[in-house]
């Protein structure tokens, strides 16, 4: 459709719609002959594609491959039972490829449901009334409104335009945003670089309003038809899974190598070929960590699930990490650090001569000066399920607000003492008057600045209310003076000359947007874990100051510069003063990239809040760049990596907390996975060195591998964040994950489970004589000590003092492994399909007492300080 060639005329007949937008019928009509307004996604794999995915890993193929070996060696050996061990094989590896499908569907809805959360919106004119809707809801023919900060969700034909500027640079390349014009009626032939009428689908409005007609919606769309280059951004990898796919890599090939000289070592020492081959690839196979990156995901899925209840939406997962390592938090401060609600907090009455707080039991003198402050006001409150909900003038409103707690209602005030004019506020004269029938005469009540009442009274004394207004504002409080004059009628002119002059001055009243108290103490909780907090608004820096002041924001010694003073510094004179500079006011958006540069190039992780189509720049450039969810634009939250639901500064420590401890469960699981993986080469490497023999089977090691490798290390991730999480300094970017002796800590765990086992082999097969009893024996100690040994790795604290039953996921988890391995050990029917035999009582004894082993070593070395932390 050229849109741009058409005048708006032709446009709303081709398209059969006015002005006042669609009807809902209509638009429902639409939607069904047009479709959703998305761009074509790819097409989603079926759940047997996934299926077929999980056995694209060399290691399954190789496990397949041994599978069908043994199935032709069943053949030969004419022998049912034969087949036990290849349909063995075979079971497990659909199993793990089950729980594969079903972990990454899980995954896939969790971060779909998040991303639906953080849809676009339009907002749209139907039925000749204004709503906002899901922007996939659009229709050809709908009527919407733009302005400054909204993406624009459909392309559209300009029906008005004020100083409108959209930037299209994903379209046209253009750097500069476009200027448009409604009025404007193009030739068809017109680039659209040039379509200065139009909008499209993608782009972002920066300047100025527009009332606009949707001429195409989807794949319709300029950007529907270029798709194929802006498709999804990939799953890339996190930085973590790449380090851990590298990690698998490498302790691959150490452990083909070691079941290589495995395979030799049984052959020399006259095994079967049959059995020393399926050893081989099931060591193989069991001990190549191949499942850590999925395992990391699930963990990492997780974690920004947790993150969305606390109203933090993480719109990609190496944010998730990025967030573990946060050093300096730049935040803004309205509704940030503060309530975003201007409240009366102080009141002064000329009669009194004192400053009084505010509270639900002022005195009579008080009560006048909020009563006088609301018969001048226009705002009104309500409320909604016990919440006060302003309307209106946040200064009035905090009038009205403070009359109302000293049990004075505007309402009742406007039928006792009626309005009978008004002569609205300006900003040259910086009053309001308004005229009131009080007990039979006519008031005027006026409010405004001090300094513009005071030139107009003749009663009061107003040396002493400029010295309380002076100490009021120095505590960053708005001040508003209200005074009175009695009239013998109503003037038939209004003006301020014949109104706003002979007054008496009643008093003064202080306001200010409070910090929020949870704001105060997620202050305290950054310090105590090594953040730096810093403030970055547009407000004054007296204001700025004193509210850092109360936030514990700006401690003594440390400075407040504004956007003047930060400019006329040089690089190398910021350098020197950056850490001691903990509030920046009245700053442009160039000098808030300016602040999160200086700090990354000292080395740190930076967080930045914003809301405006100018903070996009500077949440693109912080490490974590966090949207405001109620009061952000499109525009800042398309930048962001992040959107605070509640716009609270308690939140995006809350979600720094998460991120720290979804970093330390990846490290447990990690930690658990490569301790006992390790444990399990050593086992069968010694045991052939020193007897001659494999010490399992390769169906035993498989289950064991099964059994113990997947539903406790997921549920390790699962572990709630440690209290003690935010006691310690922000992770370096460069720490690697196996850092404060985590590497040398899973290197011991791993001897550890060898020497267990080994020892377990050894004793069942000379205290019976026979190898199947110590096979057995060591069946039982590798897997239960690996099952127990998921709950040494919970926390480096004692496991006593974390709670035995705190992570209720790993208790489920373990008790199933427990039943599964006890249903193999127990039941003389599987027993004998997987080579075990039943032991004597003191041998389980024996068994249970070396699988307990690592939780009293562990406790041991818990206890000494020596557990990597």
């Amino acid at each position: 459709m050229n849109s741009h060639s058409q005048t708006i005329e032709e446009l709303q007949k081709q398209l059969k719609t006015t002005p006042g937008g669609l009807s809902s019928t209509e638009a429902r009509n639409r939607l069904e002959e047009y479709g959703e307004n998305r761009l074509k996604e790819a097409k989603k794999k079926s759940v047997f594609i996934k299926f077929l995915e999980q056995f694209k890993d060399v290691m399954v193929l190789i496990l397949l491959a041994a599978a069908a070996v043994s199935f032709f060696a069943a053949l030969s050996e004419h022998d049912s039972s034969a087949f036990f061990e290849p349909l063995l094989i075979l079971l497990i590896v659909v199993i793990n490829a089950i729980m594969g499908v079903i972990q990454e569907n899980k995954a896939e809805r969790s971060l779909e449901a998040l991303m639906s959360m953080a849809a676009p919106h339009a907002r749209v004119i139907r039925d000749g009334q204004e709503q906002i809707i899901d922007a996939f809801m659009l229709v050809p023919g709908d009527v919407i409104k733009l302005e400054a900060g909204d993406f624009v969700p459909a392309d559209g034909r300009l029906l008005t335009s004020h100083s409108l500027k959209s930037e299209e640079s994903a379209l046209t390349g253009e750097s500069v945003p476009a200027e448009k014009n409604a009025e404007a009626v193009l030739l068809a032939d017109a680039p659209l670089g040039d379509r200065v009428n139009c909008i499209y689908s993608g782009c972002s409005i920066v300047y100025g309003t527009a009332i606009a007609m949707v001429t195409e919606t989807g794949m319709d769309t300029q950007m529907g038809k270029i798709a194929g280059m802006l498709e999804g951004e990939g799953d890339a990898a996190t930085p973590l899974q790449q380090k851990l796919a590298r990690l698998g890599k490498y302790m691959g090939t150490l452990a083909l190598v070691i079941c290589a000289v495995i395979f030799v070592m049984g052959l020399a020492g006259g095994m079967p070929v049959m059995e020393i081959f399926m050893t081989a690839v099931s060591l193989a196979v069991s001990a190549i960590p191949e499942g850590l990156p999925v395992i990391v995901t699930i963990v990492l899925s997780i974690g920004v699930e947790r993150m969305a209840k606390r109203n933090a939406i993480v719109k990609k997962l190496p944010a998730v990490e990025t967030l573990g390592s946060t050093s300096v938090i730049c935040s803004d401060k309205t509704g940030t650090l503060t309530q975003n609600k201007m409240t009366l907090t102080q009141a002064y009455t000329d009669k009194e001569k004192t400053i009084e707080k505010i509270s639900p039991e002022n005195s009579p003198e008080v009560r006048k000066l909020l009563l006088y402050g609301t018969l001048c006001s226009n705002g009104s409150i309500r409320f909604e399920e016990g919440k006060e909900i302003p309307i209106g003038d946040p200064t009035e409103t905090s009038i009205i607000s403070a009359a109302w707690q000293n049990g004075i209602r505007k309402e009742e005030l406007a039928n006792q003492y009626p309005r009978a004019a008004e002569l609205p506020f300006d900003s040259d004269r910086k009053l309001m008057t308004t005229i009131q029938n009080i007990d039979g005469s006519y008031i005027a009540v006026t409010k405004g600045a001090f300094d513009m009442i005071s030139a107009r009274c003749i009663q009061g004394d107003m040396e002493a209310a400029a010295k309380v207004t002076e100490e009021m504002s120095s505590e960053a409080l708005r001040v508003l003076a209200i005074a009175y004059r009695t009239l013998d009628k109503v003037p038939e002119e209004l003006t301020s000359e014949s109104l706003e002059r002979d007054l008496t001055f009643l008093g003064l009243v202080g306001m200010i947007d409070p910090p929020r108290e949870e704001a105060k103490q997620a202050v305290e909780l950054c310090k105590r874990a090594g953040i730096r907090p810093i403030m970055i608004t547009g407000d004054h820096v007296v204001t700025a100051s004193a509210i850092a002041g109360q936030l514990g924001i700006l401690e003594a010694g440390q400075e407040a510069v504004t956007g003047t003073e930060l400019q006329s510094m040089t690089e190398e004179a910021f350098d020197k003063k950056l850490e001691n500079i903990s509030v920046y006011a009245r700053v442009s958006p160039e000098d808030k990239i300016r602040v999160v540069k200086a700090w990354q190039k000292k080395g740190q992780i930076v967080s930045m809040t914003g809301d405006g189509v100018n903070d996009a720049p500077a949440l693109k450039a912080a490490d974590i760049g966090c949207a405001m969810g109620i009061t952000g634009t499109d525009v800042a939250k398309g930048a962001a990596d992040m959107t605070l639901q509640d716009d609270n500064f308690a939140t995006i420590v809350a979600a720094v907390r998460e991120g720290r401890g979804i970093y330390n469960n990846i490290r447990k699981t990690v930690g658990f996975l490569l301790g006992t993986n390790i444990g399990e080469v050593l086992l069968v490497f010694c045991s052939m060195l020193f007897f001659k023999v494999s010490p399992l089977l390769s169906m035993q090691l498989l289950w064991i591998n099964l059994v113990t490798d997947s539903l406790p290390a997921i549920a390790l991730g699962m572990e709630p964040v440690e209290d003690s999480v935010m006691d310690t300094k922000p992770r370096p970017r460069e720490e690697g994950i196996f850092a404060h002796g985590l590497g040398i800590q899973v290197i011991l765990q791993g001897i550890m489970f060898g020497i267990l086992s080994l020892s377990a082999f050894w004793i069942g097969s000379t205290s019976s004589g026979g190898i199947k009893a110590g096979r057995t024996m060591a069946f039982l100690v590798l897997g239960y000590s690996q099952i127990f040994h998921a709950f040494n790795m919970r926390s480096a604290r004692s496991l006593f003092r974390t709670g035995i039953f705190t992570n209720q996921k790993l208790n489920l988890a373990a008790l199933t492994s427990i039943i599964l391995m006890a249903c193999v050990l127990f039941f003389p029917p599987l027993s004998r399909i997987f080579g075990l035999t039943i032991l004597p009582a003191g041998m389980y004894g024996t068994g249970f007492a070396l699988a307990f082993f690592p939780i009293a070593a562990l406790e041991l070395v818990k206890a000494l300080g020596l557990i990597a932390r």
